[in-house]
């Protein structure tokens, strides 16, 4: 068995992104959302890189973030992979890496309750952002 606190951080974003845009298509799926171009649509405000790297930075302000957790948001900025997609810059891909890796390792951990936790604030957060 691997151990997740040894894992490249880009491996726990890969993980991340896939379970933040399961919960994030459930969570449209349960407002009603059922035409797939709008499902598409109102997913993209809550996956896009702006949208992640946003809620991560909110969650290190207002001290969300326990050590351990902080130290793998650290480890998923500074991670290094290569390439960012041309419809953000490198600090918003960067943060939302972060944002991504912290969801996978607390998926991978099996800390259920407090990455659910962390998804419902993040959820919460980017529809009041609007």
């Amino acid at each position: 068995m691997v151990d997740v606190k040894q894992m490249k951080s880009l491996s726990l974003a890969y993980m991340g992104d896939a379970v933040y845009e399961l919960y994030v298509r459930h969570h449209l799926i349960d407002k009603g959302n059922v035409k797939p171009q709008q499902l598409h649509q109102n997913a993209i405000k809550f996956v896009s890189a702006k949208s992640q790297a946003n809620v991560i930075l909110k969650w290190i302000k207002t001290d969300k973030l326990n050590e351990a957790e902080t130290s793998i948001v650290r480890r998923g900025r500074n991670a290094k992979s290569g390439s960012v997609p041309k419809n953000t810059d490198v600090q918003t891909y960067r943060y939302s890496t972060a944002f991504e890796a912290l969801i996978g390792y607390l998926y991978l951990e099996g800390q259920q309750e407090r990455m659910e936790q962390l998804i419902v604030n993040a959820i919460q957060y980017v529809e009041e952002r609007g």
